[in-house]
């Protein structure tokens, strides 16, 4: 069996890995653009603020853990055209420029995706910069060095990050949004509003509800960004805008979502047999809505990587789907969420309901029981839960893995309320505040009504 792989980050290191030890005795070959694979984007933020110093924590793999493992990996190569149906490819060396023709049996896409690029006026100034890769990373720091005002635009899970790492490295740090509120894809206003004023209070300046027109620069850099609602000036600008799947060698050749995100079956399969995808070139079934959707996230990546291996001879492990479960770090706050927000689910129009608690997370008499907020939002008529947001000094973020499993059995606000979770002083309540917040949801009980033996 002939395999060839392009992309190789977090889906693609997985479905190498995996189809190597699942298949000893297939060809396997990979293609990757760039001079290093496996590199965490999550980490850039921690690398770029200095809490990582050694970027090499941030690769899981190499070319030469590949190569031990039987992978022809061909680094700086990239793939010009792929024919699925006469399950051919065409090649190009990087380093010779020679191009030539390749083979497969079997094709795993893991191309990935790339930060979106307005096409605004002066977006080719220098210090406009990307933020995805390694070499990204690497020329945010050395520009960022000089810089002495940053501004961000974009207010994701990303863009947030590095504004709080450009703050604490002593810059000057603008954050620009079109929309009202940062995070709002993920979290509700009452919980982005607690990071927003931490931001205030650390003296970054918040230019929401603005939208970016152009750029504007003195000696080819850029000095001025231009939005609807005035101007910034600054010496460095990072684009955190979001990301779009990177599908075109496979454009009119398999069926995609409108964004251009391959949809796939349960078993990682495209609309064309013996071609597979995965990671942020693909869509995903979201649980939450039972739609189809675009979520590029590393959790999804490896898990539908390794799905790929799996399924790559025959049907065997299917997908899940996933809740969109993430987690984040500002200052002192441990944010977390799963699913949808209330915001989301009126963009849906779904008949929701939510309940929100505020408790200490473990008994009063201990030395310390910081608050933790904790908020669900469910179905009405079902009851059933859709999504959870958690914020709190102390990290009680794994709490909102538990919330995505709830989800994913699609289980209700009500069962919720008597779930069996240990109590221990030191950790928690005798009533656990996933319990609590269960409770609250419960509708009330008729004490009239008859009690039958």
């Amino acid at each position: 069996m002939k395999v060839a792989v392009i992309g190789c980050t977090h889906a693609g290191t997985a479905a190498i890995v995996n189809t190597a030890k699942l298949y000893p005795d297939a060809e396997i070959t990979v293609y990757e653009r760039n001079d290093n694979i496996s590199f965490l984007s999550c980490g850039i933020a921690l690398y770029v603020g200095g809490v990582v110093k050694d970027p090499d924590g941030l690769f899981y793999s190499s070319p030469e853990k590949l190569d031990e493992l039987g992978v022809n990996t061909k680094m700086l190569h990239e793939v010009l055209s792929v024919d699925t149906d006469s399950k051919t490819m065409k090649v190009r060396n990087m380093t010779t420029d020679e191009s030539f023709e390749d083979s497969f049996d079997k094709l795993i896409v893991t191309t990935g995706s790339w930060p979106i690029v307005p096409k605004l006026d002066g977006i080719d100034l220098d210090n406009i910069l990307l933020c995805k890769n390694y070499n990204h990373s690497n020329t945010i720091i050395e520009k960022a060095k000089d810089a002495k005002h940053i501004t961000v635009v974009g207010a994701g899970y990303i863009g947030v990050e590095l504004v709080e790492a450009f703050q604490m490295n002593g810059k000057q740090v603008t954050l620009i949004d079109s929309e009202e509120r940062i995070l709002n894809k993920y979290l509700d206003p009452e919980f982005s509003g607690k990071i927003e004023e931490s931001f205030r209070d650390k003296g970054i300046e918040m230019a929401l509800n603005q939208t970016v027109q152009s750029f504007q620069g003195q000696d080819g850099k850029v000095n001025r960004v231009i939005t609807d609602k005035g101007e910034i000036q600054t010496d460095l600008v990072i684009l955190c805008i979001g990301f779009r799947p990177n599908t075109e060698l496979l454009k009119g050749q398999v069926d995609m979502l409108p964004n251009g995100a391959i949809i796939v079956d349960k078993y990682m399969q495209t609309s064309k047999k013996d071609i597979f995808a995965a990671g942020d070139s693909c869509s995903v079934h979201y649980n939450p809505t039972g739609k189809t959707a675009y979520i590029p996230l590393a959790t999804n990546a490896v898990r539908m990587g390794t799905l790929v291996a799996r399924n790559l001879v025959a049907p065997t492990t299917e997908y899940m789907g996933t809740q969109g479960t993430s987690g984040l770090k500002i200052y002192e706050l441990n944010i977390g969420s799963t699913g949808l927000t209330e915001g989301a689910c009126a963009a849906e129009k779904m008949n929701v309901d939510t309940v929100t608690i505020t408790d200490h997370y473990r008994p009063e008499f201990m030395p310390t029981f910081q608050s933790v907020t904790l908020k669900v939002v469910f179905e009405k008529d079902s009851r059933r839960m859709l999504g959870a947001q958690i914020i709190s000094e102390v990290d009680l973020t794994q709490s909102i893995n538990t919330l995505s499993v709830c989800i994913q059995n699609g289980m209700t606000i009500d069962q919720l309320a008597f779930i069996d979770f240990f109590f221990q002083p030191h950790y928690n309540k005798p009533w656990n505040f996933l319990n609590t917040v269960g409770l609250a949801a419960l509708p009330e009980v008729n004490a009239k009504q008859p009690v039958h033996a």
